[in-house]
């Protein structure tokens, strides 16, 4: 199981917070500067290590394990 020391970047938790405000990728992307690909290869990482395939899922295991 992964843990907050998995989020050593703190973009991770930023990009978290911003699409749990509601936030769209694009948003976000805008928001930190980079490029919407990167934004999504960031949420796809993050799925990975919740071990889910659903941005809702991955709130619910970002707050359980301590990433918020």
């Amino acid at each position: 199981m992964a843990s907050p020391k998995d989020l050593a970047d703190p973009a991770d938790r930023e990009v978290l917070m911003l699409l749990l405000a509601g936030y769209t990728d694009a948003a976000v992307a805008a928001r930190l500067g980079i490029s919407l690909r990167t934004m999504q290869r960031r949420v796809r990482r993050l799925m990975d290590l919740a071990g889910t395939d659903s941005r809702v899922l991955l709130g619910w295991h970002a707050r359980d394990r301590g990433w918020l």
